[in-house]
């Protein structure tokens, strides 16, 4: 009987957004949400997709974007979509390990040696095959934003070497496999919200976080924590999210040109994303931050075990792809 009223509710919804979406002219209109500022990469973004959206289909097709989180979190989005309700949002791939367990690998410390190899992974066979993953969710992964690479700032010392974490709060997102890691340093992982977080790091309810530059800058949390360490121990992407309800009310023709946009689009965040990346570092050095640039490899060898412990894994068998990948 539930199964029955969640299926009729999704149809119902789905039916909602196909009337919401055409006006006389039968222009179909996309909803997509994401949680982040009108001045960030990934909203940029978004606008030049939408645009590039009605240029290919001629005017038929078009894109309203909710910022902000004004439709929720990225989780609360995520379900948005399976139901129908919401047709395309950006969400970290840590939170939605929850939908998508196989997406934990993009999470673990290390798996990318560089940017380079990166890319090779997130455009070709294994991400896509990644984003196929979605599907068991009701989800259809349709391309990767970049999210740079995460590092550690604490408010009272720098981070010179996994041992100066050893039993400090460290905030991370809700994520088992960032819980983990920050456990394999010697610290104590702290799932906090994000915009929670400065009036932690203030208090000393956390000794510090973790993050990639621009959220550091844009955050202001360089007011409180004076140092940034490039150990740069995990680049967990940001996946772009359509509704499986919406997509197959789609025609081919239009999957097509919604592709094309989001590849135009992809394209230009990788580039605004490096941009802003140089840009908060130049910011916070002028703000008085001490920049560390780490030995990375004590970093590698002390998450070793959660690398070891995937072996036979499905997840350890995506791992293994990605480093197979890696000397090419």
């Amino acid at each position: 009987m539930i199964k029955s009223i969640i299926l009729l509710f999704s149809m119902v919804s789905t039916c909602l957004w196909l009337t919401s979406c055409s006006d006389l002219n039968d222009k179909t209109v996309l909803r997509i949400g994401h949680t982040l500022d009108l001045d960030h990469s990934v909203h940029k973004a978004m606008v030049h997709l939408g645009k590039q959206l009605e240029q290919y289909s001629g005017g038929t097709m078009a894109l309203k974007i909710y910022p902000n989180a004004q439709l929720g979190n990225e989780r609360e989005m995520v379900e948005l979509l399976q139901i129908g309700s919401l047709a395309l949002t950006k969400v970290s791939a840590a939170t939605i390990e929850g939908f998508v367990p196989e997406m934990k690998v993009y999470g673990i410390p290390y798996v990318f040696i560089d940017r380079a190899h990166r890319w090779r992974v997130l455009q070709g066979e294994v991400g896509k095959a990644l984003l196929k993953e979605a599907e068991k969710a009701h989800l259809v992964g349709l391309g990767y934003y970049d999210a740079g690479s995460r590092s550690f700032y604490l408010t009272n010392k720098s981070v010179k070497k996994p041992n100066d974490l050893t039993g400090k709060k460290i905030r991370v997102m809700e994520s088992r496999t960032a819980v983990n890691m920050v456990k394999a340093f010697g610290g104590s992982a702290t799932p906090i919200s994000f915009g929670e977080l400065y009036a932690a790091l203030q208090q000393g309810v956390v000794d510090g976080a973790e993050n990639n530059p621009p959220s550091f800058y844009l955050s202001r949390h360089y007011e409180i924590a004076k140092n940034y360490t490039l150990d740069e121990h995990t680049s967990v992407p940001d996946v772009i999210l359509a509704s499986k309800h919406v997509m197959d009310n789609l025609n081919e023709q239009q999957k097509m040109w919604l592709n094309a946009a989001i590849t135009d689009s992809v394209e230009l965040q990788k580039k605004l994303w490096r941009e802003s990346e140089e840009s908060a570092l130049s910011a916070v050095k002028a703000a008085g931050v001490e920049i560390v640039y780490p030995d990375k490899q004590p970093f590698i060898d002390a998450v070793q075990p959660m690398h070891d412990s995937l072996k036979g894994t499905p997840i350890g068998v995506y791992l293994d792809s990605i480093k197979q990948l890696a000397a090419e």
